[in-house]
């Protein structure tokens, strides 16, 4: 088994930075993709980056130019710094990890594991 743990979620000023962290715990493995999913309130969860233990990255959309993800391997932690933060941005951020890669990054049911959530919450 493997257990997450996210934190570093709160509340900021639209234009203000976060950086969210993820540890991994249990089983340790260099998982073949981690990544950050967020789901606001009465919204599905939806991808918002994923970094690839060779090194690939990939970003919604919505967010690319303002998050940056990173992971440390030999601490099981990826991290997920968010920049020039949004109202729209407001949600709760999980993180994932997807024990092996299935061809599809950006959907939840390609990750086997996953964090409690972490809130983020950007005031206007």
């Amino acid at each position: 088994q493997v257990q997450l743990v996210e934190s570093g979620g709160g509340l900021v000023q639209a234009g203000g930075s976060l950086r969210l962290s993820c540890a991994a715990s249990g089983r340790t493995f260099s998982a073949p993709i981690m990544g950050w999913f967020r789901q606001a309130p009465g919204k599905e969860r939806e991808f918002v980056a994923a970094k690839f233990s060779g090194g690939g990255t990939y970003y919604a959309d919505s967010v690319k130019g303002r998050f940056t993800i990173s992971r440390d391997n030999a601490k099981n932690t990826v991290y997920l710094q968010m920049n020039s933060l949004k109202p729209e941005d407001t949600a709760v951020y999980y993180c994932a990890i997807a024990t092996y890669y299935s061809g599809i990054y950006y959907t939840t049911s390609s990750y086997d594991y996953w964090g409690q959530g972490t809130p983020v919450t950007v005031s206007s």
